[in-house]
């Protein structure tokens, strides 16, 4: 059974999400686009503050149906938790990419199939590794608690 969440540790997991995110996303930006680095820096934060702001809510919606039906985080279910959550980022960046870049709503949305296609296996291995962290050190947490009574 999953563990609820405080808001400040949803506030952790979606910066360090973020963090190792647009560390990477800069590396490869950099490399492919033809944009200048200080704009797409500037994109790279404004979407930064949407995915987070996306995170945090998201998250806790999927947390509270996944207690309320009872659903283990199976690897199917991960799928589906990393499709959900990048299907709604779709939603709120294309007009935020075509804004800035100043391009086509078309042109935003495949530039977006390529944050899509870097994200989804990044949502997937990312959230993996934090659940498989959180339950270790909450263990660990149990096993110390006991040891003290």
């Amino acid at each position: 059974m999953q563990t609820k969440k405080s808001w400040l540790e949803r506030a952790f997991y979606a910066i360090a999400y973020e963090l190792c995110a647009v560390m990477l996303l800069m590396l490869m930006a950099s490399w492919l686009l033809s944009q200048d680095t200080a704009q797409i820096g500037v994109l790279a934060l404004m979407m930064t503050t949407v995915a987070m702001s996306w995170n945090i809510v998201f998250n806790a919606l999927f947390e509270w149906l996944e207690r309320l039906r009872g659903w283990v985080r199976t690897p199917a279910l991960r799928v589906v938790h990393a499709l959900l959550f990048e299907g709604g980022l779709v939603v709120l960046l294309v007009p935020l990419v075509a804004w800035w870049l100043e391009v086509s709503y078309w042109q935003a949305f495949l530039l977006d199939i390529g944050f899509f296609l870097f994200f989804l296996p990044y949502t997937f291995v990312f959230n993996w590794l934090y659940d498989g962290l959180r339950a270790s050190l909450l263990r660990r947490l149990s096993r110390a608690r006991a040891g003290m009574a």
